[in-house]
């Protein structure tokens, strides 16, 4: 079998999960490419229900190597305590079956901040966000101004690169009458969750690589649908990253 890419072909809630749990059982390895924690597949196997937000379908089988791409943008916080609820669900995850890209950006909570400013100063014109700061992280990946994963676990250039992102959140949090952003306490929180996940974060482009080249099969598990596409959609009422199929290539 070649390998799939997996997408929506409106505006998600296809019922994707389903048939990515069907062909999960068919491949080696399970990549997921765009999105965040804003979207996510519901998997059932027999009593047990499992919520997918950022973590491939593909670690609730045995054998499988899934992969978190380099498109993706991750709340590590999230990531963790999704882990953790697995883990307590019975599912076993180490770097043997979970890879997260090292060029992942991350989600923080002033991403949320901004997230539902925007959104509340719209009024009538709101686009429904789902106000989990998606949007303004992938808008900093954009800028040039975001902060990646592999960053984050190098302690010294992580907090340079937070105390001038906060900075300049900070002024935009005032104009709006928001509280701002203490520097200390969120340097401190994100230092010890990465700690927890640096054994899972490396180089994905070069493990999907061999994957391919070992002849391995590939599903790369698409989120959300087309029509939310942020190029090709319904815009302005979109997601912000590219859920056709090209978003895999570029994703992972």
């Amino acid at each position: 079998m070649s390998n799939i890419v997996l997408v929506g072909a409106q505006w998600g809630d296809e019922g994707k999960g389903k048939i990515i749990d069907y062909l999960t059982d068919k491949v080696d390895v399970v990549v997921r490419s765009q999105g965040g924690n804003n979207a996510g597949h519901t998997v059932v196997i027999g009593e047990k229900k499992y919520i997918l937000r950022l973590i491939p379908s593909g670690i609730l089988r045995r054998g499988k190597l899934c992969v978190i791409g380099n498109g993706v943008v991750i709340d590590p916080i999230s990531l963790w305590e999704e882990m953790s609820e697995l883990v307590t669900q019975g599912v076993k995850i180490s770097s043997k079956n979970l890879l997260i890209s090292e060029c992942a950006h991350i989600v923080f909570p002033f991403h949320r901040l901004i997230d539902e400013q925007r959104e509340a100063s719209k009024g009538v014109n709101k686009i429904g966000t789902t106000k989990r700061g998606i949007g303004p992280a992938y808008g900093d990946k954009i800028a040039r101004v975001g902060i990646r994963l592999g960053e984050l676990l190098q302690s010294d250039l992580f907090a340079e690169k937070l105390q001038a992102r906060v900075k300049e959140v900070n002024l935009f949090l005032r104009q709006v009458g928001q509280k701002t952003i203490r520097l200390k306490p969120l340097l401190e929180q994100y230092v010890e969750v990465g700690e927890r996940i640096r054994p899972l974060v490396t180089n994905t482009v070069l493990t999907i690589h061999k994957a391919m080249a070992a002849g391995k099969e590939i599903l790369f598990e698409g989120a959300q649908g087309t029509f939310l596409d942020v190029d090709h959609g319904t815009y302005p009422y979109v997601t912000s990253s590219n859920t056709i199929a090209g978003g895999a290539c570029t994703g992972s």
